[in-house]
């Protein structure tokens, strides 16, 4: 079966504008989680949150996007973070656009970033504006398709926070099975009104930077951002930078709750216990997770639980979601980067804010260099129980 590797990435998030300023900042413990400068919301004030430092403009004149209609802020996130990783892959307009590259990207909001101007739309109350077509989920994906003339396999994944995470997974099942030879895999999430109505309704939003992973956790803070990752079969990366291989990958559903995880981590246990049997490894030889860790009781109660049962002695973990915030749909392929920038370093990440653990062993609390990893374990739960998780191994 073929070797999947990583030969190209990309991101933008609250911490950093490309991978080497995320890097810099996991290395510094600086948060990326504070006041928002240009999401307009009742809570703006109120709440904190994981935004991008950019505004839509900086953002359309970086990409060179400044005449082009119809782009929401969700899909500039994407086109920058996608930029970035075909780049840094080297990848060729002729590679992109052969039907051998598939493109899988993953977003819950999507075009609905702009939830003012869709209800204006929708409810007839404008003259139709430039962003008709960009409310989808799929809205970003399509202006990605068009811009870089990507003709092969296509998709968008919206399984809540494991989005990205699965496209991951899609992406590696593909060259695996020898349907596609390279796959640009990620996701994207803006702030918009919708979800951070969504989330403080359901009374999870905390109103301080979050703690997971601690006793006196009380809620996720939203955050913003895109990565991707481009995905090569072993065979094309002669000669190329290699990051590191995905080397398992688990998918499970405990179909428990529509925002709520089993006490039992049934779903968390059996994509953990899944992908560690796809690397063809023991649980003991995993060196770290990065968890889900999204600062909410249920969750980490849960995922901490999952791993205890999972784990004869739990490596160390920590949750990277205390620097961005929860990037929603694009959390899977953030904490995927973050998690090869691990191995490749030899680095562990801290989480941050963790003054009293729930439970032994805490998570890490300060940054750690020297310590190399050979096998990392990137969680991201889901709603409905949507659970997947995915090893990277250091080649």
């Amino acid at each position: 079966m073929r070797r999947v590797l990583v030969t190209g990435m990309g991101m933008i998030s609250a911490i950093g504008e490309n991978v080497q300023q995320n890097h810099q900042s996991l290395r510094g413990g600086r948060s990326g989680i504070g006041k928002a400068a240009f999401f307009e919301s009742l809570y703006a004030a109120s709440l904190p949150f994981g935004e991008v430092k950019l505004s839509n403009q900086e953002l359309k004149r970086m990409q060179q996007l400044e005449t082009a209609p119809g782009y929401t802020r969700t899909c500039l996130l994407a086109d920058k973070a996608f930029c970035e990783a075909i780049a840094d892959a080297a990848l060729t307009r002729g590679q992109l656009s052969s039907l051998d590259t598939a493109l899988i990207s993953a977003s819950t909001v999507g075009g609905m970033c702009l939830t003012d101007q869709l209800y204006q739309d929708a409810n007839h109350k404008s003259e139709g504006s430039e962003f008709l077509e960009s409310y989808g989920c799929s809205a970003h994906t399509l202006k990605l398709i068009k811009r870089y003339r990507i003709k092969g396999f296509t998709d968008t994944i919206n399984t809540a926070c494991s989005s990205s995470a699965n496209a991951i997974m899609l992406g590696a099942r593909l060259i695996r099975s020898g349907r596609v030879k390279r796959a640009v895999v990620g996701g994207v999430d803006s702030l918009a009104k919708y979800t951070v109505n969504g989330f403080n309704a359901l009374k999870i939003l905390s109103e301080s930077p979050c703690k997971p992973f601690d006793v006196n956790r009380d809620g996720l803070n939203l955050g913003e951002g895109a990565a991707y990752l481009v995905l090569e079969a072993e065979e094309l990366t002669a000669g190329k930078k290699v990051y590191a291989e995905i080397a398992g990958f688990g998918n499970a559903n405990d179909a428990h709750h529509p925002s709520a995880m089993s006490d039992e981590a049934t779903g968390a246990i059996r994509c953990m216990r899944e992908a560690i049997g796809a690397a063809g490894i023991e649980t003991s030889q995993i060196d770290y997770v990065n968890a889900h860790g999204t600062g909410t009781q249920n969750n980490d109660q849960v995922e901490f639980f999952g791993m205890g049962e999972l784990f004869d002695k739990m490596p160390p973990y920590s949750s990277t979601k205390s620097f961005t915030g929860h990037t929603l749909g694009a959390a899977g392929a953030v904490e995927a980067i973050y998690s090869i920038l691990g191995i490749v370093h030899s680095e562990l990440f801290p989480g941050l804010n963790v003054s009293e653990p729930i439970g032994g062993p805490a998570p890490v609390s300060q940054w750690r260099g020297e310590y190399p990893l050979n096998y990392v374990l990137s969680n991201s739960f889901g709603f409905g129980g949507n659970c997947t998780s995915l090893v990277f191994a250091r080649v």
